[in-house]
């Protein structure tokens, strides 16, 4: 049986746990709808259908966790959103002070073959215009840049 398809809104929660994580501390339903500005009953509801899908976990009072698959997912769509940024920035000429915005509503949509495309053209980028790491193909950070140590300008914005 196949996987259903993850909606834009998982894709945007499980980034913002992983981001939230990566700040730390353990990841609480309510600054996790402060961040993604919704009510903490709306946040509670998607965080039971992360773990349905089993792409998080959650116990009270001690957060929000994801599991690899969800971890996965949300680097999935960190690296298209930067790899986007650095895209529209360099080839289309876009100001980078625009270039978070059109990302964010491209980087659903792309696909694994573009992904791919943008990275070769590129030539396999490590870091965004916002000087931000970009991960691998393979989903993993830039050399010297570690789970722990993401720079801090990567998790307060949404890419």
């Amino acid at each position: 049986m196949a996987k259903p398809a993850l909606t834009d809104a998982i894709q945007d929660y499980l980034r913002e746990i992983y981001k939230l994580g990566l700040e730390g501390g353990r990841v609480s339903v309510t600054a996790l709808a402060k961040r993604l500005g919704v009510s903490p009953a709306s946040a509670s509801a998607m965080v039971k259908k992360l773990a349905a899908l089993e792409l998080a976990a959650h116990q009270p009072y001690h957060g929000i966790e994801l599991t690899t698959a969800g971890e996965k997912v949300a680097l999935e769509v960190i690296r298209h959103h930067r790899l986007l940024e650095l895209y529209l920035a360099e080839t289309l000429g876009v100001d980078v002070d625009k270039v978070h915005n059109e990302a964010e509503r491209l980087e659903h949509a792309l696909s694994e073959e573009l992904e791919e495309r943008i990275d070769r053209a590129l030539g396999f980028p490590t870091h965004d215009p916002h000087g931000d790491p970009i991960p691998d193909a393979n989903l993993e950070w830039p050399n010297g840049v570690r789970r722990t140590n993401v720079p801090r300008a990567s998790v307060t914005r949404r890419g």
